[in-house]
């Protein structure tokens, strides 16, 4: 079993991080964000990918979700952790403070790829719950563990960026009851569940977004959540090294069976130019 880790560049620098190796991996949807780090940590094998690349070279909407997601099954990943800067609707989810959301309301555009799926096989994932309950509930524990003031379930609102909302838009999600703001996750949550991989985030509010401007606190600047990031980075560590040895092979929920009742396509009917390519998704459930 391996764990895998998404986020910022910096978050590789974990103590205690042994046997480093960046491995460089292809996938038939094209170019992750980067080579990979494999690694050591508390004991467990660990793949982690800067999101944005190393130097942050790449937008939101410009991120190849199927890739990266594809080239950690590739790796062998069964658990990823996903680690995003957020901005908050709710004046209790303050900067500094982390959440660990059990929902996603996509407003991308459709920009983004978001399915593995198509090209001769049609399915239907189960996606009322995006979040894996068992290691969203490890990183929450995790963090009260480490001294972060920690927030278990919310929903993460996925705008397209990667410019920052208007008030009038800030002001319309929160309106709808939205609790936090980001640019990536969704996608990676829904191809994770795809691929069968136990996924969840651990959100760092960096920000009020902008739907509180004019008061003290301010509305969201680049270099309030370059500041914040920063001093949250240690943080996210502390509680990645706690969940790390937490996350165990036998967890009991349904997110490693998805695809078992959702795959409509007769195997007869799927190209066989399909079934190689997703041969490490659908593999087990088709005929070759």
């Amino acid at each position: 079993m391996k764990i895998g880790i998404i986020g910022g560049s910096g978050l590789y620098n974990i103590e205690g991080f042994s046997d480093p190796k960046w491995v460089k991996i292809e996938t038939p949807f094209g170019d992750p964000s980067d080579e990979y780090l494999t690694g050591s940590l508390e004991g467990r094998e660990i793949v982690f990918l800067p999101r944005h690349g190393r130097g942050h070279k790449i937008t939101p909407t410009e991120l190849n979700f199927r890739a990266n997601i594809y080239g950690m099954k590739k790796l062998g990943v069964d658990s990823i952790i996903s680690v995003a800067a957020v901005g908050s609707f709710k004046k209790e989810l303050k900067p500094l403070h982390m959440i660990v959301p059990d929902q996603f309301v996509d407003r991308t555009n459709q920009a983004r790829k978001t399915t593995f799926f198509g090209d001769g096989v049609v399915v239907h994932i189960p996606f009322a719950h995006p979040v894996c309950d068992c290691l969203a509930k490890i990183l929450y524990d995790s963090g009260k563990e480490a001294g972060a003031t920690m927030h278990l379930g919310g929903t993460y609102l996925n705008m397209e960026g990667p410019a920052f909302s208007t008030k009038a838009e800030s002001l319309l999600y929160k309106s709808w009851g939205m609790d936090i703001i980001g640019m990536t996750n969704m996608a990676e949550a829904r191809l994770a569940r795809e691929a069968e991989i136990c996924y969840a985030t651990l959100a760092m509010v960096t920000d009020y977004d902008c739907w509180c401007e004019g008061e003290e606190i301010g509305s969201v600047t680049i270099d309030i959540i370059i500041d914040n990031l920063r001093r949250n980075a240690q943080r996210a560590k502390d509680i990645i090294k706690k969940a790390v040895p937490k996350i165990k092979d036998d967890r009991p929920c349904a997110c490693r069976q998805t695809l078992k009742y959702s795959i409509i396509t007769e195997s007869r009917f799927i190209p066989q130019e399909t079934k190689k390519k997703l041969d490490i998704i659908i593999g087990k459930y088709i005929k070759k």
